[in-house]
């Protein structure tokens, strides 16, 4: 699931990856809202009858990325291939409750202001769209779906000096990272 501004945002990514799979596209962010997702990218296991497996957790499918965060893609992939193939890796309901991240009344207000800033977006109301952007920025300053994710639509570089000095304020985490080691050993302590 992309969480971009509109189908042809993530094509290259996409079209380079060649998934046998659907690829999905949330213009609306209702997935960061349905399961409080506040990092990109985020992995949930979700089985066949709905059930969450897995709870959050910031993780990555490649390498490309590694000297900047310092998680091997290579581990969490093989947990990954063992709950697939095996069953292997899930968690108890009450080990996913109290690891799964549940919203505040600042980070669903965020929300709400991030909804009607790309309301108001998709208006032509720049100006005020903005302040809404803001707004939602200042109530949930750590995330990332809402202020990384708000770049683009801004006319920030989602990769440039913007997000920076957004990584330089600290990494979003989850409760599971802190025990999912996919962390190079010669250095545990990330951006």
């Amino acid at each position: 699931m992309a969480l971009d501004r509109c189908a042809d945002d993530p094509r290259a990514f996409i079209e380079g990856a060649a998934p046998t799979h659907p690829s999905l596209i949330d213009t609306e962010h209702v997935l960061c809202e349905l399961y409080h997702i506040v990092n990109v990218p985020t992995m949930l296991w979700i089985d066949e009858q709905g059930r969450i497996c897995r709870p959050h957790d910031a993780q990555y499918g490649t390498d490309t990325f590694t000297q900047f965060h310092g998680k091997r893609s290579g581990p969490y992939l093989d947990m990954l291939r063992a709950w697939v193939r095996d069953g292997e890796g899930s968690l108890a309901a009450e080990a996913v409750r109290r690891l799964q991240p549940l919203p505040t009344a600042d980070s669903q207000l965020a929300r709400c202001e991030w909804a009607l800033a790309w309301h108001l977006h998709k208006q032509g109301r720049g100006e005020a769209s903005e302040r809404h952007f803001e707004r939602a920025s200042q109530l949930a300053p750590k995330d990332w779906t809402i202020r990384r994710g708000s770049m683009p639509i801004r006319g920030q570089n989602p990769f440039g000096p913007e997000f920076f000095e957004l990584a330089g304020e600290g990494v979003p985490e989850y409760a599971l990272e802190a025990i999912t080691p996919t962390r190079d050993e010669g250095d545990r302590s990330g951006p």
